[in-house]
């Protein structure tokens, strides 16, 4: 399951994002991950959730996105939610059809492997095309 938190900056997307992650990770039978761009959330993510800087690992497209995450999971087949914050910041790219493509790929990854995915965007309304507005939280 994705779910996408969207909105422009300042609306409260990295606080919500913060709190499920930490109501996920005290509860979660598996793994949590959370992936930012710096280390801006290093004092509101709680120990139980691994917190992943995206800087140190170069990724500058979803290509590489993508094969990070699979490589997250090969390492680990007990990761259950994996939270992004700032997917285009963490992807290096603010194509909004290409965020569509990679939210798809999140989507069917994600149910063959039992791991939901929540994921903040910074977007205005008039760039979420509705590829990425089906995963929006309701």
């Amino acid at each position: 399951m994705v779910t996408v938190i969207a909105g422009l900056k300042g609306t409260g997307k990295t606080k919500y994002l913060i709190d499920v992650c930490n109501k996920t990770s005290d509860g979660a039978s598996g793994s949590v991950v959370c992936i930012e761009h710096g280390q801006k959330l290093k004092y509101d993510i709680n120990h139980g959730a691994r917190l992943i800087d995206s800087i140190p690992y170069d990724i500058r497209s979803y290509q590489v996105l993508r094969g990070f995450i699979t490589g997250l999971y090969a390492g680990n087949y007990d990761i259950s939610d994996i939270f992004i914050d700032s997917l285009y910041k963490v992807s290096g790219n603010d194509d909004s059809h290409e965020c569509e493509k990679f939210l798809h790929w999140c989507d069917t990854f994600g149910a063959e492997n039992g791991i939901n995915f929540t994921i903040t965007i910074s977007v205005g309304d008039d760039k979420i095309t509705d590829g990425m507005r089906k995963y929006m939280r309701k």
